[in-house]
């Protein structure tokens, strides 16, 4: 059995709006609907974790009823932080399940079913696999002193999501305490010392941040 746990729990304070990133409408519907439509479309059984803020419970009950939206899925309440999100979503799994799971941030809907798939497949081959991207703009690193230096974009990647484990794994990743390190599920499951496959992942799987990234999503729609 597979797993896809969508974590939602932005607030919109970088998008300049009072409503939360996840539920802003592009092409006639809210983000988070365009990105668990891309999950379904790859697989039709696959199990759909939604993990939100608990307040934003009935708001998103109400827009499912509103646009008729009617792919099933589970609700379960977010965290305070990243981890604490993955990890309600993780307890939302039964407990003698076994395959894989991944985890998606809801407000990238553009992720294309064939990433989709070569994350599960690398997963169900080495337990842990996540999308990247090599990096086009040249970085410059600053460290704390404010002194600056440009350093070989090869060594990096960019990361996306969805991250894909074996639910074995990310449940003994998950039951690590929090350090401020983790800042992915990638970044737990490296803490237990075990490797994470990287695969190419797809350039229009951007996360919707800034009202700029609204103006990208809105023309990819059309497009």
């Amino acid at each position: 059995m597979s797993y896809i746990i969508i974590v939602a729990g932005g607030k919109g304070l970088r998008m300049g709006t009072d409503v939360p990133k996840q539920f802003i409408s592009i092409g006639g519907k809210p983000v988070l609907m365009h990105t668990i439509e891309r999950f379904q479309a790859y697989d039709k059984r696959l199990k759909i974790i939604l993990v939100l803020p608990r307040e934003q419970h009935p708001y998103w009950q109400k827009l499912c009823k509103e646009y008729g939206f009617g792919i099933p899925h589970t609700v379960v309440d977010g965290g305070e932080t990243r981890f604490e999100s993955s990890k309600n979503g993780l307890k939302a799994i039964p407990a003698d399940a076994e395959g894989l799971v991944g985890i998606h941030d809801g407000v990238r809907p553009f992720v294309s079913g064939t990433v989709i798939a070569r994350c599960f497949k690398a997963a169900s081959e080495s337990d842990a696999a996540i999308p990247v991207l090599s990096v086009t703009e040249t970085l410059r690193y600053v460290d704390n002193c404010g002194v600056a230096k440009n350093v070989l974009r090869s060594n990096y990647r960019t990361v996306q999501t969805p991250q894909v484990f074996d639910i074995g794994l990310l449940r003994r990743a998950f039951n690590q305490p929090y350090q401020d390190s983790f800042t992915d599920e990638a970044s737990v499951v490296e803490n237990l010392g075990y490797t994470v496959t990287m695969v190419e992942g797809n350039r229009e799987n951007i996360k919707l941040t800034t009202p700029f990234d609204l103006t990208i999503a809105e023309a990819m729609l059309k497009s």
